[in-house]
This record gives structure tokens, C-alpha cells and sequence, in this order.
């Protein structure tokens, strides 16, 4: 049996073309038409990644995501966001606020199901590593946790592998595309601005310890972890 997709989408026709697809792609494919729906599916049925629309009856689909990225039991479940909102400021808010990655409508079924395998693919655990620390910063790997002293962080899978790369190489600089090859995998559809927005949250995570400044923007050339910086 292949990975257990939850398509979260009110509209039966494009449900349909999804069901047909990931399918014939060899997932098995689960279904709800509205953000309630969708949570009994994920307590009852562990999907390994969720497409969800933003536009929902009730509570939206933006609502579904922070909801899942709160509660620990899903918080590094892998987001697809379906949406026909394509303007730059929505992209990345989706980005900002959760999602791992953004699909316009329409779309190629062929591109939905390039990416959902990415997404599956970089949600395979990491080599294991050590410890890496600086100051009260500290990310472990193996237990996928990051910690401010004693005070866990709360954050995505795509944002802990964006810091576990960053901390990985201590004041190296690297580019944009440098860490969607690193980070979101070589093929990846993500475009390079969403870097920025991902560097933008993970400074708003390090903010209230002090410590978003380890995350140094190197103007006209990308970012790097400065272990001379922050708290």
C-alpha cells in the first residue's frame, strides 16, 4: 500500500482528478470536504501528507494548517496547499503561516504529484547527527527538536531542516538556490522568494530569545548562521 494522501477540497471535480491521479501514482488516496472532516481522518487514519484548499466551508483551509502545525502529534506533517489564490502576498503567507509548499489552480496533475513525491521524500528522516549548539541554541536531529535553554521550539519540518542546514555550516554563505537544492531537494517547484519567506519565519521564532540574528542576510549573494550573533 502506498503513503495515505488526505486531499482536503469541496470541489467533487477536482477531488475527483486527484483521486484518479495519486491513484494511478500508487497512493492511497482519503478525502474531506471540509477542515472537520479532515481532522477525524487525521486522528483516525495518520495520512503521510495532506493537499488541503485553501478556500473551505466553515473554517478555512490557512485555519487547518496553523491548527496542525500546533498540535505535536502533527506538527511535522507534510502541507500541500491548493489554492487559486496566485498572488505573491498569498504565497507566502500560506509559506509563512505552515504550508511546506503552494499549488495554483489550475494545475497539472503531473506537477501535484512531482511535488507531493518531493515532499515525501524530504520528510524521510535525516542522517543521524550530532548535537549542534550555540549559545542556548540547540537542534537535535534525531529527537527533530529545537531547543532555547530548556524551552522547546515549535516549528515546521521545511523550517527545522532550513536551521539544521544553516547551523550544519556555521558561517558559510549560501545562496538561494544553493538551499532549495540543499533543503527542499534538487527538482523542487518551489520558487527562490520562498526562502526569504522561510528565513523571515524562522527569524520570528528566534526573535523573542534574541536570537534571530544568527540568521544573517549577506546582501546580493543569500544567508548564513553567524555563531558571533544573537543572545
Amino acid at each position: 500500500m502506498g503513503a495515505k494522501i488526505l486531499v482536503v477540497e469541496d470541489e467533487p471535480a477536482i477531488v475527483e482528478l486527484l483521486d484518479v491521479n495519486l491513484t494511478s501514482a500508487g497512493y492511497t488516496v482519503l478525502k474531506a470536504g471540509d477542515a472537520a472532516t479532515a481532522n477525524v481522518i487525521l486522528r483516525e487514519m495518520s495520512p503521510d501528507l495532506v493537499l488541503v484548499d485553501w478556500g473551505l466551508p466553515g473554517r478555512s483551509g490557512m485555519d487547518f494548517i496553523r491548527a496542525v502545525r500546533r498540535d505535536a502529534d502533527t506538527t511535522n506533517l507534510p502541507l500541500i496547499m491548493l489554492t487559486a489564490r496566485a498572488a505573491d502576498q498569498d504565497k507566502v503567507y500560506g509559506l509563512e503561516n505552515g504550508a511546506d509548499d503552494y499549488i495554483t489552480k489550475p494545475f497539472s496533475p503531473r506537477e501535484v504529484i512531482a511535488r507531493v513525491n518531493a515532499a515525501l521524500r524530504r520528510r524521510s528522516p535525516q542522517a543521524k547527527s550530532a548535537q549542534i549548539k550555540f549559545a542556548d541554541l540547540c537542534i537535535d536531529p534525531d529527537l527533530h527538536q529545537v531547543l532555547v535553554g530548556n524551552r522547546p521550539l515549535v516549528m515546521s519540518p521545511t523550517e527545522f531542516r532550513l536551521l539544521h542546514f544553516l547551523m550544519t555550516y556555521p558561517q558559510r554563505v549560501h545562496t538561494r538556490a544553493q538551499l532549495l537544492d540543499k533543503v527542499w531537494g534538487t527538482g523542487s517547484y518551489v520558487e527562490e522568494r520562498s526562502v526569504d519567506a522561510y528565513v523571515g519565519r524562522l527569524r520570528s521564532l528566534l526573535e523573542p530569545s534574541g536570537h534571530a540574528g544568527m540568521i544573517e542576510t549577506v546582501r546580493g549573494v543569500g544567508y548564513r548562521f553567524s555563531c558571533n550573533s544573537g543572545a
